[in-house]
Order: C-alpha cells, then structure tokens, then sequence
C-alpha cells in the first residue's frame, strides 16, 4: 500500500540534494584531501603521458634494429639537449640584445622616423623608459633567478627530478603496459576496451599530426627568417618548432623573440621580421594546420580555441599543453556514447 504511495523519482532528488548539501558544508576537508591526492599522483600522470608521447619516437627507433634501452637513452639525451640548449643560447641572447637595443635605440627611432615619416621624438623618453626597465627586470632575473629558483622551489625541483626519472622507467616498459591494459579490458569489458582503442588511435593521430607540424614550423620560419636575413634563424626556426606545442600562444613567444633580435640589426629587418610575424602566424593557423590536422583528427578551431581558453585559465601553462589532447579525448568519448545517448533521449 505505502509502496505504491511513494515517489522515488521525488526520494532520490532528496538524496541527491542531501549529499549535495553535505558536500558543500565538508568542501575545505575534501579538497585538502583531494588537493594532497592530485599532487602526489600529478607527477606520475606527467611521466606517464610524457612516455605515451614519446612512445611512437621509439617505436620508429626500435624499427631500425636499435634495442629498446638505447633508443630510450637516445630519445632522452636528445631532448635534454635540445632544451638546454634552446634555454642557454635564448637567455643570454636576448638579454644582450635588449641592452644593444637600448644603446641603438635613438638611431632606430630616427631611421624608423624617416621611414614612415612619422615623428617619434616625442615617445622616445617613454620607450628608453621602458626599455630600461625590462632590461633591469631580465638582468634581475639572471642574477637572482637560479638562487631564488634554487631556494625556493625545493618541492617543484623534486616533482621535476621523480617525473624525469619515472618517465624514463614509463619509456622503457611502455609496450608492456599498453598491452597489458589492453588483455585486462579485453578480458573484463570488451566495450570498455574498443572506447581505449579508438582513445589510443585519436591521440596517436595527433600526436602525428603535432610532430608533422613541429617539422612544418621549423622549416617554414628557418627558412624565412634566413631570406630576409635574421642572424639567429636556426635558433627562431628551432623556437618556432617547440612552442607549437602551446597552441595559439606558442608562436608570440617566437615573435616577440625575433622581432627582439632583429629590432637591433637594422630597421629593414625589423620590419620584415614584423611581416613574417603578422602573416605568416595566419597562414599557419588557416590554412597549413587545418590541413595537416584535418588528415590526423577532426579538431574543430572554434572547441579547441574553447578548451585552450578554460584549461589555461583553471590550470595555467599545463591546461594551455593539455587542452587539445582533452578536447580529443572527451570528444571520442561522445563520439562512442552518442548513439546511446540518442537512444534514452529518444525513449524520454
């Protein structure tokens, strides 16, 4: 009789807002607990998705007839390398640029005054002004940087050291663990399993893509800056490669770098340097990466331009490196539910 009377849809919105309710008056407790459980297991995704990407590398290494360990080792010492590399000669570079700039700055202002027959004499204090500010800022930085970085930032060096280590573990084992992962899914859920495979294949096509890109990149801009007569084009040309994996504001860090380094050599440079910074970034983004990711996935600019703005902005330069792997992942798992999906709404 009761059992009848009683409304469960009605029961279980009540549940539903009770926990709601509880969880909101025990917020600080759980995310002190949940906080403390994302940063210990935060290194170990890092290491393992730094291993999953670099995986593909290996396996073209390995094809060659070199054994496992000693592609890894070379992967590693590759890398290491090259960004230390990148960082050693950038740094100092700019710096001494920006001082060379500040010494020219009157002369780059005249020639830029007849150029565009524009009188500049009056902004020349303010730009001087600001110029020598950033150039004490960047000198500070130098000089107090690796002391500061060093005595304050214990933790993130240790976080840093375990998912350099980890990864490279991650590296060497990594053929084992896809197949284990995927005899436990084919065992367990079949379904589960053929949702990781199609996850597998949409990231390994952009990953795929990204690396075409990376090699488009440092082509296109070493080539550029090299016919118009940039002294460090190989450096920019490298620049440009790496910062493609920050989308949409990987390639500002290489503008803003080369238009630096040519503002100091002569005028004409750094006007066609200012050319290639402002066209070229559109041609890029338009026309070449479409085509080159629309052959890998199906990346749609409006959702990725979406993702990259609220994972950068909730977590920062990692949500920026992470948000189109994201957006791939959470749309192929749409893309396999989306007839289920369609099923309930429909029986609603």
């Amino acid at each position: 009789m009761y059992k009848d009377k009683l409304n469960y849809k009605l029961l279980n919105i009540l549940i539903l807002f009770t926990i709601i309710y509880l969880g909101i008056i025990t917020f600080d407790y759980w995310i002190g607990i949940i906080s403390r459980i994302f940063n210990l297991v935060l290194p170990f995704v890092l290491a393992f998705i730094i291993a999953y990407a670099l995986s593909p590398i290996i396996r073209k290494i390995e094809s060659k007839g070199v054994r496992k360990k000693l592609a890894v080792t070379i992967v590693v010492v590759v890398i290491v390398g090259i960004i230390a590399g990148l960082l050693g000669l950038t740094i100092p570079l700019i710096y001494d640029q920006l001082i060379s700039l500040s010494k020219s700055m009157g002369t780059i202002v005249g020639d830029m005054s007849k150029f565009f027959d524009i009188d500049f004499n009056e902004y020349q204090a303010t730009i001087n002004t600001y110029l020598n500010d950033l150039i004490g800022s960047v000198g500070r930085y130098i000089s107090n940087g690796l002391f500061n970085f060093f005595s304050q930032s214990v933790n993130f060096l240790t976080k840093f050291i375990i998912v350099a280590i980890v990864s490279i573990y991650f590296m060497a084992d990594m053929e084992n663990i896809r197949n284990n992962i995927k005899l436990f899914l084919k065992k367990r859920n079949k379904r589960a399993f053929m949702l990781i495979r199609n996850i597998d294949h949409e990231l390994g096509h952009y990953l795929e893509g990204l690396t075409i890109f990376m090699i488009i990149q440092f082509f296109e801009y070493s080539f550029l800056f090299w016919i118009v007569g940039h002294p460090n084009w190989i450096l920019l040309g490298l620049l440009a490669s790496f910062t493609t994996v920050i989308p949409y504001f990987g390639g500002w860090i290489t503008n803003i770098i080369a238009v630096i380094l040519a503002s100091v050599v002569s005028p004409q440079l750094f006007i066609a340097t200012l050319i290639i910074c402002f066209i070229f970034p559109n041609i890029d983004g338009y026309i070449i990466s479409p085509r080159v990711y629309g052959r890998t996935n199906n990346v749609k600019p409006l959702w990725s331009i979406f993702a990259v703005t609220v994972m950068g902005g909730t977590l920062g330069l990692f949500g920026i490196l992470f948000a189109l792997p994201t957006y791939l992942v959470l749309n192929c798992i749409y893309q396999f539910f989306r007839e289920d999906i369609k099923t309930k709404m429909d029986k609603n």
